[in-house]
């Protein structure tokens, strides 16, 4: 039989890519068009009154729930690639994760509180089988010698930008100016949208993604299945417990109590994932420092993406409350500052490619761009301590101070995101890089959480004072890392 990869190789129908990668590019810009549009609303919509429809939650409440919410999509990634590589093959849990995205949306089209919550839960559960898996179905399309994958992979990185520049645009619009559910319902159609493309063009996929890596043994595939109903069954038997207790109120657990609980089960799993994985693994010395170099990447990652991660939480408040919205004679949503950041990376993306190319051996080490990532993105913040204070008098600022900070961010997100993930992978030991991939995702997912945590003091302490702190810790975790970076490119070895 022809692998799907020897077809892809004389398959130039995309742009000289394989008619696949359309098919997945949709995918992925109607899936990011979906959670960027949801979370374009979200805290402004539990954050804004009865009377205007919201769920009148204070910041902190909001903040709490929302950093959760973020944090989870990120985390439920590990569990849907387990699932989608033992269980049910990558192309079942993009369409699988599709369809539950979908259903959370359109829960949260209907005014009651329960169905929010729902809502939440499956967008989480859907974007973990989803997002993840669909990366890896675009791999699949390509030979490991095929020198046309990084350029796949960067259109396809593309279409998540153009979908999370298109999204507050349109639901940030149906939300704000006609109805926060039908924002949310729109959402769902853009899901469903994608969904409909991928079974469409599910054909030119060929067998990428089709089925589950096989059992060592017919024993070994009977143990996974009966661990599969045992584990499973007692999810779900928890949380229909959970869910029943809250109905009835034999359980009174409020939601900043559950982000509370969940942020110390975060941390605990992330220390004793890293004790494990240190002293535990049976590693060459070569392999334990760049461990030890993966580790302090993952804390300046950590520490970026909590900072960069407030965009749709902090920043999202200081657009909608203190921000003029309005250019001239326009008047626009708050929401469609959210559409900054993926523009700019649109526009600066192919920039720094050439920036890196022409450096050469000049170009900066892996951990000296984590370094240029954090500051720039502290100084972001750094910038709007001023604005702050001119809005403390209830003055709306200038629309160019979010601009301003929303393009330093993503000078930080250009400098630290793509080599990201590709240190991971140069760094981790082979027998353990599907793991090491994990790790990743773990930063963003602590990024996320402790962004929104941060974004819950918004009216807890002075606007300048929050901004300036977190400014300045961005700051100094750049020039710590720069500090560090002889060090860490000691433990790096030969890899840059």
């Amino acid at each position: 039989m022809t692998s799907t990869a020897s077809v892809a190789a004389y398959d130039r129908t995309f742009f000289g890519h394989p008619r696949g990668l359309s098919t997945l590019f949709f995918t992925e810009m109607w899936e990011r068009f979906s959670y960027y549009g949801m979370r374009a609303l979200l805290i402004l919509f539990m954050t804004a009154p009865l009377a205007a429809g919201g769920l009148a939650f204070d910041t902190g409440t909001a903040g709490a729930i929302y950093g959760l919410y973020t944090s989870m999509v990120y985390m439920t990634s590990l569990p849907g690639g387990w699932i989608a590589d033992r269980l049910i093959g990558q192309r079942r849990a993009v369409l699988y994760g599709g369809i539950l995205i979908a259903c959370g949306h359109f829960s949260m089209a209907f005014p009651a509180l329960s169905t929010f919550y729902a809502g939440l839960a499956l967008i989480v559960a859907g974007t973990g089988l989803l997002k993840g898996n669909v990366g890896v179905i675009v791999g699949q399309l390509y030979s490991p010698e095929d020198q046309r994958r990084d350029a796949g992979f960067s259109i396809f990185y593309m279409g998540i930008n153009l979908g999370a520049f298109i999204a507050p645009l349109v639901c940030g619009y149906l939300g704000q100016r006609v109805n926060w559910h039908i924002g949310f319902a729109s959402a769902g159609v853009g899901m469903i949208i994608g969904l409909v493309q991928y079974v469409r063009g599910a054909r030119f996929l060929g067998a990428a993604g089709l089925h589950p890596s096989p059992a060592a043994s017919p024993a070994d595939a009977e143990r996974l299945r009966g661990q599969v109903r045992f584990w499973g069954g007692l999810a779900i038997g928890a949380v229909v417990l959970f869910a029943a207790g809250q109905a009835t109120g034999a359980i009174a657990v409020s939601a900043r109590q559950i982000a509370d609980a969940a942020g110390f089960v975060l941390l605990a799993l992330i220390a004793g994932f890293f004790v494990w994985l240190i002293v535990g693994g049976d590693w060459s010395p070569q392999e334990r420092r760049r461990l030890y170099a993966i580790g302090a990447l993952f804390l300046a990652a950590a520490v970026f993406w909590s900072e960069f991660e407030q965009a749709g939480s902090t920043l999202n408040l200081f657009a909608d409350r203190a921000t003029r919205t309005s250019i001239g004679v326009w008047e626009f949503p708050s929401s469609y500052f959210q559409s900054l950041q993926p523009l700019f990376i649109i526009a600066l993306a192919p920039v720094f490619a050439w920036i890196w190319i022409a450096l050469g051996r000049r170009e900066p080490s892996s951990p000296a761009k984590f370094a240029i990532g954090l500051i720039f993105v502290g100084a972001g913040f750094a910038i709007l301590v001023v604005a702050a204070r001119l809005s403390e008098n209830g003055v709306k600022v200038s629309p160019m101070w979010l601009t301003a900070t929303y393009l330093l961010h993503t000078i930080g997100e250009l400098s630290l995101s793509p080599v990201g993930m590709s240190a991971v992978t140069r760094l981790a030991p082979q027998r353990v890089l599907g793991l090491m991939m994990g790790v990743w995702y773990l930063a963003i997912s602590l990024g996320n959480f402790i962004g929104g945590r941060l974004s819950s003091l918004y009216e807890a302490m002075p606007l300048p004072s929050l901004f300036g702190a977190v400014g300045a810790a961005g700051i100094l975790a750049g020039l710590l890392m720069f500090a560090l970076t002889p060090s860490i490119k000691r433990l790096m070895g030969v890899v840059n």
